[in-house]
């Protein structure tokens, strides 16, 4: 295959299906069909090559219709020779195109998976149903610390990836299994599992990023639990922008009371710009549906809260009563200002906080003040390509920023890109926006802002394929 312009909804479908090899010069694309096609249905083959002398780099990349025929041509085929006085290639499983890493996926993050089970599974149990796909290093149920009940949620370590794979593709449905999120090697595991002392997990348990509704229930589905006529303790947040576990947590955690914080993910295990959020109680989930649901953050974004079920039964009439009164009470307190705190302090046995308001626009650039925009009919001087990291910031955000040095006529961001473009009718004012945008951080994003290429007709050099 000569070009590899194919989407990456296609190339990470399903995710890590898709090998890369390190191989001699002179191995060709039949060799590597050849050796690699036993292990399952090949989509596509790219050998890279050099654009001008059109000879092999030595660098490789094969396309699996499955996870577990990618991760088995990997175990199998790595360390191998393909050809008679090459040398032995590296296989490895290649890293998603939309993760921003360039790094390659270790073995480790592919052996342990994650699912969902009945609370009545033992270890037993849970090692029984899954030792069909593969051997099995361990498996963890994770439990409440206070009860020791479990939570319905667990861990199955397998010792290859490929087994871990079979097992995701071909286990029942209701387990909801997908790959585990690694642990972190550092001290920023914590934050990541939200340790706290008024959370229910335990100190040793892995991280719960894994799976979107978190501990409570087993018969979670999206679609069947959202109901605008429910008031509960669970709350789902979505955001527009990208938007990290440590930022909702931090929010949220603001209004006393919470106990759980669990970012949404798909089936694959990448984030859907929601999380779930429950609180000891319903005063504070009211408190916090009524004064975050359309508030900016970070600046630019609105989130937007609404209750989810949480799983209690509330047919009973006396239930539905103070259910409703306590939601009326918290909603007085929010609309009707000054009683809202003492009404706090007495329904929940705390005072609340206020949430802060931020700046629209935070960061430790010395930004000039606004400008007026450039005549939409202006001529186009100069072109900046903006990087990202680790991911762009809403449109508005980033012409209140560029727009400050004047003369801005447009801000474009690439769709599913972390890049964009701004575009100057003046060369010193684009310029400027480089020189002090370049590196800095904006909302918690970082930029990288450069000279953009000439547009094609313009430009003599090579364009990327890749």
């Amino acid at each position: 295959m000569e070009d590899y312009n194919r989407p990456s909804s296609y190339l990470d479908e399903p995710p890590n299906s898709r090998l890369f090899l390190v191989t001699s010069k002179s191995i060709t694309e039949d060799i590597i069909r050849e050796h690699f096609s036993p292990f399952g249905e090949i989509q596509d083959i790219w050998v890279v090559k050099d654009k001008q002398t059109k000879e092999s780099k030595g660098v490789s990349f094969v396309k699996f219709a499955k996870s577990s025929q990618a991760c088995t041509a990997m175990e199998e085929m790595h360390g191998r020779c393909l050809a008679e006085g090459t040398k032995p290639i590296k296989v490895f499983i290649a890293q998603s195109r939309s993760s921003g890493s360039h790094r390659d996926v270790e073995d480790e993050e592919l052996t342990r998976i994650f699912v969902m089970i009945p609370k009545t599974f033992t270890e037993e149990d849970l090692k029984e149903t899954f030792k069909a796909y593969g051997d099995i290093e361990y498996a963890i149920i994770i439990k409440n610390k206070t009860t020791g009940e479990s939570k319905g949620l667990g861990y199955v370590r397998y010792h290859k990836p490929s087994q871990a794979a079979t097992a995701i593709e071909n286990c029942d449905k209701t387990f909801r299994a997908i790959l585990a999120e690694p642990r972190t090697k550092n001290a920023s595991a914590e934050n990541e599992c939200f340790g706290n002392s008024r959370s229910d997990h335990a100190a040793s348990e892995p991280c719960l990023s894994g799976y979107p509704f978190g501990a409570e229930s087993s018969s979670y589905t999206p679609g069947d639990v959202w109901n605008s006529d429910l008031i509960t303790r669970c709350l789902m947040v979505s955001s527009r922008a990208a938007i990290t576990q440590e930022q909702v947590f931090g929010l949220f955690d603001l209004i006393p009371g919470m106990d759980y914080c669990e970012m949404q993910r798909d089936q694959y295990g990448f984030s859907k710009g929601q999380a779930m959020i429950r609180y000891s109680n319903l005063g504070s989930a009211v408190y916090a549906k009524e004064k975050l649901n359309g508030f900016e953050y970070p600046p630019g974004n609105r989130l937007s809260v609404t209750y989810i079920d949480d799983g209690e039964d509330r047919t009973s009439p006396v239930g539905k009563m103070a259910m409703q009164l306590v939601a009326a009470q918290m909603m007085s307190m929010v609309w009707n200002g000054p009683s809202g705190p003492q009404l706090m302090k007495t329904t929940a046995g705390y005072a609340a906080p206020s949430v802060p308001q931020k700046p629209r626009v935070q960061t430790d650039v010395a930004l000039p003040s606004h400008k007026k925009l450039a005549p939409p009919d202006s001529v186009v001087k100069e072109r900046l390509f903006v990087i990202f990291n680790p991911a762009p910031l809403p449109v508005d955000i980033l012409e209140d920023v560029f727009c400050r040095f004047g003369s801005l006529l447009e801000v474009y961001l690439v769709p599913g890109r972390n890049v964009g473009y701004v575009k100057y009718a003046d060369r010193k004012h684009a310029s400027d926006a480089m020189a002090a945008l370049h590196g800095k951080v904006v909302n918690g994003v970082k930029m990288k802002v450069m000279l953009a290429d000439p547009p094609k007709e313009e430009s003599h050099k090579r364009q990327r394929t890749y």
